[in-house]
């Protein structure tokens, strides 16, 4: 039987800093590219849907992917990650179940893990669970800022923290499941007022706390699980800790 989850896996992005012309998620690890090691885990969890959001070269990444069975969303311009999920609306809205968001880029998440996300979120009866990981060094990552109580209150981006929040070494692992209701009638609410103009799925996290949902963070021990790679270097140490 189907688990009551859709994924959505965000594969939108040129990658620029490859120093190549292809799309950022075919990129390979361990002779694989990254989106399928995404792909083979997400399936993992026997999902009732799989909507992989493309935008950039986007024929390749079909032409990659064409024996799977995937339903494909164009993002015309990546307008940022909620922009992304925004565009799956028409497929989600009157979706009765959970709805996992992934990056084709993250290549290292392990299956297991995201069934224990996704069972922390049944569980709890959650609106929202957003997977974490305590790192050596969060430069440059979203800090989880928690309140007195130790529950999730936001995610702080690295240009918006202060020096105490840049101390802080729990950081955003860039993967989320919601209630899929609770997700459609909150994304729109996002606002693009920060530097890059861009709508910032973490931003739903906050509107969601701001009514009172229950918002989780699931901590994991594996750093490298939520490891992307946006350069050449980095695409070398994800091949390197496979």
């Amino acid at each position: 039987m189907k688990n009551k989850v859709s994924i959505i896996i965000l594969a939108a992005g040129k990658g620029t800093r490859m120093k190549s012309d292809m799309p950022k998620v075919l990129h390979k690890v361990k002779g694989k590219s990254m989106i399928e090691h995404v792909i083979l885990n997400a399936k993992n969890l026997n999902p009732e849907k799989i909507i992989v959001v493309v935008g950039y070269k986007y024929e390749m990444i079909k032409k990659q992917l064409e024996n799977q069975d995937l339903t494909y969303v164009i993002q015309h311009k990546q307008n940022g990650t909620a922009h992304a999920v925004m565009q799956c609306d028409k497929l989600l809205k009157n979706y009765d179940g959970h709805t996992l968001v992934l990056s084709g880029d993250v290549p290292l998440i392990k299956s297991k893990t995201l069934k224990e996300l996704f069972e922390k979120q049944i569980k709890n009866k959650a609106h929202a669970t957003v997977l974490s990981a305590k790192v050596k060094n969060p430069y440059g990552y979203g800090r989880i800022i928690r309140n007195s109580d130790n529950n999730f209150k936001t995610i702080v981006e690295e240009k918006d923290a202060n020096d105490n929040q840049k101390n802080i070494t729990e950081i955003n692992g860039g993967i989320y499941i919601f209630n899929n209701q609770t997700l459609f009638e909150n994304i729109n609410k996002v606002k693009n007022n920060n530097n890059q103009s861009e709508y910032y799925l973490p931003d739903v996290l906050e509107i969601l706390t701001k009514q009172n949902c229950k918002v989780l963070v699931y901590q994991i021990n594996d750093e490298n699980e939520i490891k992307g790679a946006n350069t050449e270097e980095q695409l070398f140490d994800l091949e390197k800790n496979a």
